[in-house]
């Protein structure tokens, strides 16, 4: 929409010819009438700049210390910076007592499907966070078509800018389906070509999920092949590790399967949503991080990304299934519980797993479509009220569906350890939900503003300068986005402006659809998506590519 009313303003000022037409009070109404109702400035020579931000303190993205500047925007670019008192501009946004940064780039965000919609597409969730880039198809899921994402991503035109990951998981489901064992040379040449066309068409990287089903049955040499495809391309390997828990190899030897991937292609490594999960390996950061320093300093480009939350969220199958028993999927899965001697090793691995996850009370159902009164409340309720023990409760569900859940299975020391780290991303790992359906995680809704508002201003974890670069030039420079992720002269413009006496999120647990707040203007591309607190309703974002 944003080159369509482009071609318009340069039409309609080639019509009405600026200095003898006497109809110009009819082209002064109609660009007037453009910038209300599109948020966009109107592309004309009337003023040195599309968009001038003044009496702002800038937090650039480095993560210096914030200055004073004013800020030029001429199309889709910041033009210069400086002292802009007295230019002439199409908007000029008062911007005393308030912060100045970079779009805030999610490095691993389920917003695909979601933005795909009419409903969604504005993604509101996203912008009230100062969310202006996400990066979709992570946990090696998502379409292993990049193109026709692309286009239905472009059908209803979107809110923010995306970034697509190529899935190892669909790719592996493609070609070896999900059964449990290695790859053949010929398959495992179909997956190389298959992640040959998606970093061809401009994917920023592999993503994995080597916790789940498929993923889980490759070996590490099978994604280290890969991987090399991945590293011609300068793109990321993004992964959802093995283990984040005691599940098996633990999550010590699951974070150094990724660096010994690194090792071995040089890739980008990016240990995805960063945890130590569930009371067996509380503590257990202090040893990562030792491990991922030693990898650093040793020449290795190896990340992480987090979100501020103590809770996780995932699939019940996933989370208390055994892996063993979630081969071929849901429906083997099922097979497998009719059988009476293979039901009880099933319970007994289930058992297990709640155990490891801290209880039957520390999960809470978020959506489940058979019985939706069950959403937001733990699975203890729903054993106490049903007279039924916990995991009979969970074996129940899963022959009707496949719950999705929060999980409460961190230690803040954990976070915070991770958090203070100079090569930790902030990423939602959230999506776009409709009200109607379920109760979401709160990250969803209120990531950004959440780390800010509780990590930087009441706990004192890390500065606010550390904070706004974990969210923009950190991100960027991992995914090599080089116009994106600071506020300088040249790049893209993606701005966001807070207030941050009110910055703050709103969703919780049980209420989890509510818009953060504290965000006064969001502009994505160089149009106005959050004016004065208020959306514009109108879509700057654009699907973009790794070269």
């Amino acid at each position: 929409m944003h080159r369509v009313w482009k071609i318009i303003d340069s039409r309609l000022f080639e019509t009405f010819h600026f200095k003898n037409n006497p109809d110009m009070l009819t082209f002064i109404s109609l660009l007037f009438i453009i910038n209300i109702f599109t948020g966009i400035p109107a592309s004309t020579d009337i003023g040195s700049y599309d968009i001038v931000i003044q009496n702002g303190r800038i937090l650039d993205g480095t993560g210096n210390p914030w200055y004073y500047a004013d800020i030029g925007i001429k199309g889709n670019r910041i033009k210069t910076m400086g002292d802009l008192s007295d230019a002439s501009a199409h908007r000029i946004i008062d911007a005393d007592g308030l912060y100045i940064a970079p779009g805030f780039i999610d490095p691993h965000s389920h917003a695909s499907q979601g933005l795909s919609s009419s409903e969604l597409s504005f993604a509101r969730p996203q912008l009230a966070q100062g969310i202006t880039l996400v990066v979709v198809n992570p946990d090696g899921g998502g379409p292993v078509d990049l193109e026709a994402q692309k286009l239905e991503l472009e059908n209803h035109e979107i809110g923010v800018n995306v970034a697509q990951l190529i899935p190892h998981g669909s790719i592996r489901s493609s070609v070896v389906g999900s059964a449990n064992r290695e790859a053949t040379p010929e398959e495992l040449d179909q997956m190389r070509t298959l992640v040959r066309i998606g970093m061809e068409y401009g994917a920023f990287g592999l993503s994995s999920g080597i916790f789940y089903v498929p993923g889980t049955f490759a070996p590490t040499e099978e994604y280290i092949e890969l991987c090399h495809v991945v590293a011609e391309y300068g793109g990321v390997h993004q992964s959802h590790i093995r283990d984040e828990s005691d599940y098996s190899i633990g999550v010590v030897a699951s974070v150094n399967e990724i660096i010994e991937i690194t090792r071995e292609t040089q890739v980008i490594g990016i240990i995805t949503h960063i945890k130590a999960l569930g009371t067996g390996v509380w503590g257990k950061s202090a040893e990562v991080i030792e491990n991922i320093e030693k990898a650093r300093e040793e020449g290795l480009p190896v990340f992480t990304d987090q979100y501020p939350y103590e809770a996780s969220s995932t699939s019940l199958v996933a989370a208390l299934v055994p892996t063993w028993a979630r081969e071929g999927g849901i429906d083997a899965l099922r097979e497998r519980l009719a059988d009476s001697e293979t039901r009880k090793d099933i319970i007994k691995g289930i058992l297990e797993n709640l155990d490891r996850r801290g209880g039957a009370d520390r999960i809470q159902y978020r959506l489940f479509r058979p019985d939706p009164s069950i959403e937001g409340r733990t699975l203890q309720d729903v054993a106490d009220e049903t007279n039924t023990a916990p995991e009979q409760v969970v074996v129940a569900q899963i022959e009707l569906g496949n719950p999705s859940i929060v999980s409460f299975n961190m230690h803040e020391d954990d976070i915070h350890n991770f958090m203070r780290q100079s090569w930790n991303m902030t990423a939602s790992d959230g999506g776009l939900t409709p009200i109607r359906e379920g109760v979401p995680h709160p990250r969803n809704y209120g990531t950004f503003p959440r780390k800010i508002r509780k990590y930087v201003l009441e706990d004192e974890i890390l500065s606010l300068e550390q904070a706004i670069r974990s969210m923009t030039s950190l991100t960027a420079s991992v995914f090599g986005m080089h116009n994106r992720g600071l506020i300088r002269p040249g790049m893209i413009a993606d701005v966001v402006i807070f207030d941050l006496k009110h910055i703050t999120d709103r969703a919780t647990y049980q209420d989890p659809h509510q818009y953060s707040e504290g965000m006064e203007y969001v502009i994505v591309n160089g149009g106005i998506a959050l004016d004065q607190g208020a959306f514009t309703f109108r879509k700057f974002g654009e699907v973009v590519r790794s070269k």
